[in-house]
């Protein structure tokens, strides 16, 4: 079945730097939204950076000029290159993604879907 596999968190000191990345593997049709999101302990989950339906690229006021997202679509996977980190970007990253499933026992495709990364722990801290 079709899953979001992240990896890449750490402790970094402040004005240090991480690269997340979020693989979708299984049988996958077409991956229409890819981005993502994060939530610091008693807080609601952000959407942080990603792609839009239409590849727009978009990001939140607060990582503007310090991060960046890029992708690999040949291997399904996209990254979020974090750079000049403060003590406030500590949280739980998620990487969340519309995608459509495909079907190998019937070569048909499914219906989209949002799915989830198990989330990686980034902790800003000197």
């Amino acid at each position: 079945q079709v899953q979001l596999v992240e990896s890449g968190g750490g402790l970094v000191q402040p004005g240090g730097s991480l690269k997340l990345s979020c693989a979708a593997t299984g049988s996958i049709f077409s991956i229409n939204m890819m981005g993502w999101f994060r939530q610091a302990p008693g807080k609601q989950r952000e959407w942080v950076a990603g792609f839009t339906d239409r590849s727009n690229l978009g990001y939140a006021d607060s990582v503007k000029g310090r991060f960046t997202v890029s992708r690999n679509s040949a291997k399904n996977t996209v990254y979020l290159q974090m750079n000049g980190l403060k003590p406030e970007d500590t949280a739980v990253y998620y990487c969340n993604a519309r995608i459509v499933p495909f079907n190998i026992a019937t070569a048909t495709a499914g219906s989209p879907d949002d799915y989830w990364g198990q989330g990686t722990q980034v902790t800003v801290s000197s």
